[in-house]
């Protein structure tokens, strides 16, 4: 090949490229020209309703278009999360998803209808929120050493009541059981305020749950919190992790903007710039710490990377536990 055909071949691979970073820019500059839909996969009224409506109103507000909250509960959120797999991946379906929804349901289901490794793809972390685990005030039990003491003192006669069976919480329990030898017996209850009552009654010694549903009952001075499920203490709350007494010990709840796979690029990267421009805010930031959530901006390569961990970690969980696939 001569030297000119080179210059010319050359021409035109820079011209190409040149075209697609132009055609890149102005996807992301004409979207979106309509609505986005923002399929949540809880029921309205719940915490991640709220905080994905208080994202969804700011995000309207940063694209000029309306976003439009899409509830689908039920069955460990596979009619939201099939929904999302499923829908065109044009960024005009873009999904909340909490934690189990994105990787415990896959485990924990026969037939989940949806692959988070093929059908989904992570754009930007909202948040993290961890969970506290709390006995009554007049058990006694004051710390982690405590619990595993008396429950291996009272072997056969712990409860421990579990907030939906399954769920992060619920798995949470399970693995502070086996990380201390205490053999509780696990009662599970519908719903995370069912537990708690449990509890409150003396039905059962301990349950797990989020901090802001917990924090009333434990500055009314009936329950006490024996640990948080972070790695690190969480500020304004003096509590110890569990990782204090458990090394390694870390079950935290969050939330992702995830797009079904395929999205385009850009489209991914103008939603991920706005969503840490929006959690980053003072405003937002104090709103989501009122419901126990912690702001966290990454790139789109550091939220799928987050994805992948957390995905690991509760794979390896649901193993240790021998849960089987309902």
């Amino acid at each position: 090949m001569n030297p000119h055909s080179r210059r010319h071949i050359l021409h035109a691979a820079l011209l190409l490229l040149t075209l697609g970073g132009a055609t890149t820019q102005a996807l992301a500059q004409a979207w979106p020209n309509k609505p986005v839909r923002m399929v949540v996969p809880v029921g309205p009224g719940s915490a991640p309703d709220v905080i994905a409506r208080i994202v969804g109103e700011k995000l309207a507000a940063a694209w000029g278009q309306g976003v439009v909250v899409d509830n689908r509960p039920g069955a460990g959120g596979i009619p939201g999360m099939s929904t999302l797999a499923r829908s065109a991946p044009d960024g005009y379906t873009i999904g909340f998803v909490p934690a189990a929804m994105g990787t415990i349901t896959p485990l924990v289901f026969k037939n989940p209808q949806f692959n988070p490794d093929t059908d989904l793809s992570a754009v930007a972390t909202v948040g993290i929120s961890p969970l506290m685990l709390v006995v009554p005030t007049a058990s006694g039990i004051r710390s982690m050493a405590d619990l595993a003491r008396h429950a291996k003192a009272h072997a056969g006669q712990v409860n421990f009541a579990a907030p939906q069976l399954n769920s992060l919480p619920h798995l949470a329990g399970e693995m502070v059981s086996k990380a201390g030898g205490m053999g509780m017996f696990t009662v599970p209850y519908r719903t995370p305020p069912e537990a708690v009552a449990a509890v409150l009654a003396g039905d059962a010694l301990l349950t797990v749950d989020g901090v802001p549903s917990l924090l009333p009952h434990v500055k009314s001075g009936r329950l006490h919190a024996i640990g948080v499920t972070s790695a690190q203490r969480l500020p304004g709350i003096d509590v110890a992790p569990v990782a204090d007494t458990y090394p390694g010990y870390e079950a935290i709840g969050w939330f992702q903007i995830i797009v079904p796979a395929g999205t385009p690029a850009a489209i991914v990267d103008r939603i991920n710039a706005d969503v840490n421009r929006i959690t980053a805010s003072p405003e937002v930031t104090t709103r989501m710490a009122d419901l126990g959530v912690y702001p966290r901006q990454d790139s789109v390569a550091a939220a799928r990377a987050f994805f992948v961990q957390q995905q690991g970690a509760m794979k390896r969980l649901v193993n240790e536990l021998g849960v089987q696939p309902q």
